[in-house]
Formats: C-alpha cells, structure tokens, sequence
C-alpha cells in the first residue's frame, strides 16, 4: 500500500545537519527540518550564534544540538563530521548551506577574497559530501541539498558586483548535477536550491545598493522570499517525497529567473 502525503514527509527517526544553520536561510530549513520530526545538528563558525538558534528550535520542541566549525576548513570539517556521528549516528541528510559572498568590480577583485568565496561556497561543499558520504550516506543511502543561487543561473542586474559569488554558485549547480548522477546508485539523492533575493545579512549589502522596491519589482509575485519560503522545498527534496527526484535545481524567487531578459 502506498503511504499517505503525511508519511512520505514525515522525518521521525532522521538525522540532519546543517551548515551555516545558525540563521537566516539555514535556520530556516533547520525548523523545516525539524518540525517534521527530524533531529537537527547546526553547524557555523560563531558559537553564541549557534547557541540562540539551537535554543529557538529546541524551544520550539525540535531536537537540536549544534558543533562550532569553519566550512571552508577541512580538519574542521572533519572534526564536524567526527563529532556529529559520535553524537548523533548516521546523518540521512546534509544541507550544505554556509556560504560567502564579496563584492568587487573584476578588475579590482582581490584574489585572496576570490580564494575564501570558492573556498567555502564550492570545496567546503565538496569536502562534506565527500566526508558525509564515505562514513554513512554511501552505504546506508541519504539526501544531500546544497543551497545554490539564482546568481549561478546567470549575470546580474545592472549595479551588482559580485562575480565571485555568482561563479561560486554556478560551480555548486553543476557539482550538484554530476553528484547526483555519480551517487544514484548510493541510492543517494542530490538536489539544489537557488534561492532569489532573501532579506539577509549576506544580501544587506545588495538590498541597499539596488533597493529592495526595485528588487520587488523585479519579480513577478512582487516581493522577496521570507522566513517560509524555503520550508516547502527543503521538505520536498529531504523527505520521501522525493524519493524520485535528483539532480535538480529548483529556483524559489518569485520568479525572477522566469523572466526573459532579466
């Protein structure tokens, strides 16, 4: 008999974690992730942010636990992935998230700023699928989301510099594609999420030099993504749900990359 829409969404008994988890888009998915009944490791850099979000989710009656790590360092990735086994068992799904952006004209960009976006955005993801998958996901199977952008489908809008960032997440949409074919037979789903323009302290810089009300206009539904609007996508390509779905990359951005010339 096939399962209800309840039961194949239903994450009781997984385990999840998250980098970059401690806010904004990362949070988001962790109380996705978690209010489903998955348990939840949170993983960045600042321990106090970790800290705060790891106690709203908790708070919200999710089983939360959070590991202190720099993404874009593979000891630390190491001693993440260590320590989240240890603690936790097998992870079923990883949400590669933690990310980097800078904001140069590509004449003048700083090579070392180049370095530490490609660092984190794209060897950071591949580093922790390939540590995650060695130790649980190639033998037990799981889901890996890696959280993309709509900058990596194209250019940019007039005013914006950020050719690092955007090269970075062209690089996570194509990684996320040959994964996914490489790691089927794992019975190991690869999926991306390319978010649009989510008000964030990353895109605080961007929303003050393009204006959020021309952003909005930009996009078909006439506004930016909030704290809900990643939680149905992040479900989907978790759960069994989606058991059928791999190597995609979905766009949620109040259709932004649907219009022609944009």
């Amino acid at each position: 008999m096939s399962r209800t829409t309840q039961q194949l969404f239903d994450l009781t008994g997984k385990t999840a974690l998250i980098t970059g988890g401690s806010r904004g888009l990362g949070l988001q998915m962790a109380h996705a992730l978690g209010e489903v009944g998955a348990r939840i490791m949170l993983a960045a850099r600042k321990a106090d942010e970790l800290e705060a979000a790891t106690a709203e989710l908790q708070a919200a009656g999710i089983d939360a636990r959070w590991v202190a790590a720099d993404c874009a360092d593979e000891a630390s990735l190491q001693k993440l992935v260590s320590e989240t086994l240890q603690r936790m068992g097998d992870v079923d799904i990883l949400v590669n998230n933690a990310g980097a952006t800078w904001g140069a004209p590509a004449q003048s960009h700083p090579v070392s700023a180049w370095d530490k976006v490609m660092n984190l955005n794209v060897r950071g993801y591949f580093l922790l699928s390939q540590l995650i998958g060695k130790h649980c996901m190639i033998e037990c199977g799981g889901r890996i989301i890696n959280v993309a952008s709509i900058a990596g489908l194209g250019g940019n809008p007039s005013g914006m510099t950020t050719l690092a960032y955007n090269t970075s997440k062209g690089a996570v949409i194509n990684f996320t594609r040959a994964l996914a074919c490489e790691w089927g037979q794992y019975n190991i789903n690869v999926n991306a999420i390319c978010p649009g323009f989510f008000p964030s302290k990353m895109t605080a810089g961007t929303l003050a030099a393009l204006g959020e009300d021309r952003l909005k206009a930009g996009a078909p539904l006439r506004r930016l993504g909030d704290d809900e609007d990643l939680k149905g996508v992040t479900l989907l390509f978790a759960s069994a749900a989606g058991k059928h779905i791999t190597g995609q990359c979905l766009a949620v951005d109040g259709g932004v990359s649907a219009v022609v010339g944009g």
